[in-house]
């Protein structure tokens, strides 16, 4: 076999090898999470949520929060009960920001993309990427209203379907519940594409 033959050959597996990973379907939702757990949670507690006065003015939005929210409690062995002393209170936040960075490939004269050598970008708009800016936040209270567990997970990405990112996020906030850890830790959690 030919040099160039090795090298066609070397170049194809390297191709495959790069391409392979965005084939997987999933995708991975990093968060950064901060947990904390004043008070000790009986194992199996029921709970119920309570709304903010700014909460009961966006309904719809909220009921979809408070459903994704539910669903991660019930992971970690909480179940939903409207005579419960145990409350929660479920937020979010997003923001939309366009990131105006150079694309970050390429050769060129520039810092950190491709450039002229007045520093402007030879593909115009390549780098107006949106990015979505998220954080979730649940608190529960006891009957005596005290904070027995506070967790906040934020997430940054290019993704804008809420939905399955609020999830996963709700399920990295929750994680090591009710015993996490001190700290700021990353939290991994895949999603399909």
């Amino acid at each position: 076999m030919s040099l160039a033959h090795v090298i066609k050959a070397l170049t194809a597996l390297l191709c495959v090898a790069l391409l392979l990973p965005a084939c997987t379907g999933m995708r991975l939702v990093d968060n950064q999470v901060n947990s904390f757990a004043p008070q000790k949670l009986a194992p199996g507690a029921s709970y119920r949520f309570e709304r903010l006065p700014s909460q009961q003015t966006q309904v719809d939005t909220q009921n979809q929060l408070e459903e994704l929210a539910a669903q991660a409690l019930a992971k970690v062995g909480l179940a939903r009960s409207e005579a419960a002393s145990l409350t929660v209170q479920v937020s979010v936040q997003q923001l939309q920001v366009v990131n105006q960075e150079p694309a970050p490939f390429g050769w060129g004269f520039g810092h950190g993309g491709l450039h002229t050598w007045h520093h402007r970008p030879w593909f115009p708009g390549l780098g107006d990427t949106p990015l979505y800016w998220r954080q979730v936040s649940l608190v529960m209270r006891d009957a005596q209203g005290k904070v027995v567990f506070e967790s906040h997970a934020t997430h940054e990405d290019i993704w804008s379907d809420s939905g399955p990112i609020l999830a996963a996020m709700l399920d990295a906030a929750l994680k090591d519940f009710p015993n996490p850890p001190s700290g700021t830790r990353r939290v991994d959690i895949e999603i399909p594409r």
